[in-house]
């Protein structure tokens, strides 16, 4: 993996608190731990926002396969 250099302040303590949390043993890998969950946190919002298209159509609303609340209930009686 290509790597690249990195120049920044950040608040000092902010720095010192993840250094005593962080399993890393320098900075550099400090950093890609906090930017890898940046990342993940907005992944999980993406696919959380993605679900949203369910909130717009009732459990109960019919469509080409019927619909999802009476397959939900033949599913459990079988």
């Amino acid at each position: 993996m290509a790597r690249t250099r990195v120049s920044t302040t950040v608040d000092e303590q902010l720095l010192e608190d993840a250094r005593q949390v962080s399993v890393s043993h320098n900075d550099a890998a400090l950093l890609d731990e906090a930017l890898s969950a940046l990342l993940g946190r907005y992944k999980a919002v993406e696919i959380d926002d993605s679900y949203k298209a369910y909130d717009d159509q009732p459990i109960e609303s019919p469509d080409e396969w019927g619909d999802l609340s009476s397959f939900s209930e033949a599913a459990a009686l079988s």
